[in-house]
């Protein structure tokens, strides 16, 4: 089953999507973190979200890019956090691909794959199209194909959930 999370920053989505993979009963949890360590204040938001799944039985697993090539080690449910993360990264980091018209469709494909491969999968977006225009013509391109992934993901998903001020509100279920 593919989980399609979102929410504006400090909604509570990745509660949500953590409690989500909780309430799904025992099994193996894998967290696919997606965020590279820059500078401090980045680190600082890492080592927030670990503390926050600690005791939770999730073995980190990080992939911040290529996520078509990720294998997981036995049937279970996954927490990917989060997508914005995974798709600048592909555009902006050393190992990522750059900008490419193949970029969503190779994310959506593995993410896909990946739901058919485990039990759950719960993908954690941003909903980033509220903070007003972007100020760069790169900044606009950005958002436009990260808005291509999550209308993918959307479609593909068998639940879609806003999170606002800790609020669920299904979208599609």
């Amino acid at each position: 089953m593919l989980v399609f999370v979102y929410g504006g920053s400090g909604s509570g989505k990745s509660e949500y999507a953590e409690n989500r993979i909780l309430e799904a009963g025992e099994m193996p949890r894998f967290y696919v973190a997606t965020m590279e360590p820059f500078g401090a204040e980045g680190r600082k938001r890492i080592e927030r979200h670990r503390a926050l799944r600690a005791g939770k039985g999730f073995v980190t697993v990080e992939c911040p890019t290529h996520f078509e090539e990720l294998q997981l080690p036995e049937k279970g449910a996954v927490l990917l956090e989060d997508l914005s993360n995974l798709v600048a990264n592909e555009i902006w980091s050393e190992h990522g691909r750059g900008w490419s018209d193949n970029l969503c469709p190779q994310i959506c494909q593995g993410i896909r794959r990946l739901s058919d491969e485990q039990r759950l999968v719960v993908v954690v977006g941003n909903d980033i199209h509220r903070d007003g225009e972007p100020q760069t013509p790169e900044m606009e391109s950005y958002l436009s194909l990260l808005a291509q992934c999550q209308t993918t993901l959307a479609s593909l998903a068998e639940e879609v959930t806003e999170v606002v001020c800790g609020i669920k509100i299904v979208v599609k279920e």
